[in-house]
């Protein structure tokens, strides 16, 4: 994709995402006096566990036994979010004996979870491999149904709810049989990826796409919002999130506990949400896994051809050796 299409699209999704952030971000910064308990979370041993209990899985039979649902492992003072919700696509009938593809959305990304996953499963599934989605927390069904005030103690406690998530449907997978599980997470999804790979060494392989990658971040994209409000807001909590990202929420901060050759990371040249050098950065903090630079940005790289049938080629060689068929 052309460079300048390629950053329009990311220059125009950005600020829909920040005028949907505006008020949010009224209420956070300045008077957020919840940092120091943040910082204590993501600094201490219950961030992310050594230990995960597998979820209790249940399924809805009036949609197919495809939905499922268990309580969180992390639950807060939101009920509506207190309640994970997935799909499972199996392959087949024998469905335990295959791989798993775990797939995980961006933050606020409707469009993968509502229309490109469903597509991608299918391909999972051409391809030999169980594939499965999961609602990431304070997403979709489970935003609260009252206006919340949203701090940095509360940031900190979704990441960890996220992860505590995500192992926890990757001990039930391999409870049931499935030989291998793999991650395969956009943007915030690979960020929570990342972190689970850091911690979980039953996971099999990851791909990162165009993944979050430490918090500060977002005080430099604060230049490109048009709204006045929010690039005030968003410098009010620079030195916040420069505290947070001393962290493990930070990804260079930490190693992952697979094998390098089982991570692959995906970037977009020309993304305006992500800089290109963060990514690099990770790249080099975890002694350059495999990197693919993609000529595109953080949301046109979703529509660039071939590129889910060429991560399927990359996970059957680490997902036990399983042949894939061409999608």
């Amino acid at each position: 994709m052309i460079a300048p299409l390629a950053k329009s699209i990311d220059w125009s999704a950005f600020q829909l995402f920040w005028t949907l952030r505006l008020m949010t971000l009224r209420r956070w910064g300045v008077a957020d006096t919840t940092l120091a308990e943040a910082l204590e979370l993501l600094s201490g041993p219950d961030f992310i566990p050594s230990e995960s209990s597998p979820a209790k899985i249940e399924f809805n039979p009036d949609k197919s036994g495809v939905h499922f649902q268990f309580s969180t492992p992390r639950p807060c003072d939101v009920s509506e979010n207190n309640l994970v919700s997935g799909r499972l696509y199996r392959c087949g009938p024998r469905w335990q004996e295959r791989p798993v593809i775990i797939l995980l959305h961006g933050g606020g990304d409707f469009l993968n979870h509502r229309f490109r996953f469903p597509w991608m499963v299918t391909a999972c599934n051409r391809a030999g491999f169980n594939a499965a989605t999961l609602v990431a927390p304070y997403h979709f069904q489970r935003k609260a149904l009252r206006p919340l005030e949203w701090n940095h103690l509360r940031t900190a406690e979704a990441f960890a709810q996220g992860v505590a998530e995500i192992r926890a449907l990757t001990g039930w997978l391999l409870e049931q049989g499935c030989p291998s599980v793999a991650l395969f997470g956009t943007s915030l999804g690979g960020w929570f990826a990342g972190l689970a790979a850091c911690r979980d060494t039953r996971l099999n392989s990851i791909v990162l796409a165009v993944p979050g990658v430490r918090m500060s971040y977002k005080a430099s994209m604060g230049e490109n919002v048009i709204w006045k409000s929010v690039r005030k807001a968003l410098k009010a909590q620079k030195l916040a999130r420069e505290a947070l990202d001393k962290t493990p929420i930070n990804l260079t901060l930490s190693k992952p506990v697979i094998p390098k050759e089982n991570i692959l990371l995906i970037e977009g040249k020309y993304d305006l949400f992500i800089e290109q050098a963060i990514t690099e950065e990770l790249w080099q903090k975890w002694e350059q896994p495999e990197l693919w630079r993609l000529p595109h940005g953080h949301i046109s790289w979703n529509f660039a051809p071939g590129v889910t049938d060429r991560v399927l080629r990359w996970l059957a060689p680490r997902l036990n050796n399983f042949p894939v068929n061409k999608v």
